[in-house]
């Protein structure tokens, strides 16, 4: 996948926005944090799909334990990661200190929603976590 970034941050509630909605192809990338490749933990967050189509993170259920991806920083270089696991959280019971926490070496969380779509909430039940690092 060849995506942009844009910034992102927390709402009222403490919780990392999602990016826009009317571009499929953006992926977001919490900006008060750690870009990737750098020490600690960066957040990249993208949508599975739209009201109107597949988004940039469709097919992020598909990597794997030791698959590689890589993310081109805004000098230019590229990080490379390798994929530790990737896992499926409720949204009500979502392992924030698990995927926010701050780690000593440079990793990486790739989040979009997974699971069962909830028509009346008008979202998804899950949230599919990607627990990558720094290659």
């Amino acid at each position: 996948m060849n995506a942009p970034f844009t910034a992102l941050d927390t709402d009222s509630e403490g919780r990392l926005e999602a990016p826009p909605a009317n571009d499929t192809n953006l992926v977001g990338w919490y900006a008060r944090g750690v870009s990737p490749g750098e020490l600690g933990t960066a957040i990249i967050a993208g949508h599975v799909d739209t009201k109107t189509s597949a988004a940039v993170f469709a097919r992020l259920g598909e990597l794997e334990k030791g698959d590689r991806f890589q993310v081109r920083r805004a000098d230019g270089t590229r990080a490379t990661f390798v994929v530790d696991e990737a896992e499926s959280f409720e949204k009500d019971d979502f392992p924030n200190e698990r995927v926010y926490a701050d780690t000593p070496d440079a990793q990486v969380r790739l989040i979009t929603c997974a699971g069962a779509y909830d028509h009346a909430a008008k979202d998804y039940t899950e949230n599919l976590v990607v627990f990558a690092r720094l290659v």
